[in-house]
């Protein structure tokens, strides 16, 4: 059980329903299929509040969870680079996603979730290279870090390591709740900056 408590208050689905939401933020991103929900549940210590699915590109919301204590809000992002959905439908995820995360005095730091059983990905790169340049604070996270060997995981995360300044990226997995500790410590320290 989750020392902390989770509480869904919004889910924004279009620009217009996109008000502000005076609360420090960090927004969850990462590709389709990457462990975001599960990730998120693990966090809760909740099995079902985000919904988990078989096939990927499930999350087509913004989904504003209020976290305490601490009071700040743990947003999920729609999952990117998912085939299956039209062109149309990603480019209006992307316009929502740019509008949130475009000058949101509230949005605190990004952590972008990365599979630890692959080596950077051109859309992954892409993303980190966008928040770095509006000046976006990263908290990288390899996620499903359970599945690959030692070994390799590490050497995924030197690759990573080459792409952010010399961050190297917390490890987690929301199977065995590795990272959870240090995951957490993360959130707080950048919605308390």
């Amino acid at each position: 059980m989750s020392k902390f408590q989770f509480e869904l208050e919004k889910t924004i689905y279009l620009m217009d329903q996109l008000t502000e939401m005076p609360a420090p933020q960090v927004a969850m991103a990462g590709r389709s299929n990457v462990g975001k929900s599960s990730l998120i549940n693990s966090l809760a210590g909740r099995k079902k509040l985000a919904k988990i699915s078989s096939s990927p590109g499930k999350t087509r919301s913004l989904n504003f969870y209020r976290v305490t204590p601490g009071d700040f809000y743990l947003v999920d992002l729609p999952g990117y680079g998912y085939a299956r959905t039209s062109k149309s439908e990603r480019a209006l995820w992307g316009q929502v996603i740019d509008s949130y995360v475009q000058d949101n005095p509230w949005l605190k730091a990004v952590a972008v979730l990365l599979d630890s059983r692959h080596s950077p990905q051109k859309i992954d790169l892409e993303l980190v290279t966008y928040l770095q340049s509006i000046g976006m604070t990263i908290i990288p996270v390899m996620t499903k870090a359970d599945k690959p060997k030692q070994r390799e995981r590490e050497q995924v995360r030197k690759q990573w390591a080459t792409f952010l300044d010399g961050q190297k990226p917390l490890v987690t997995s929301a199977e065995t709740g590795l990272g959870m500790d240090l995951l957490w410590a993360a959130l707080q320290a950048a919605v308390t900056e």
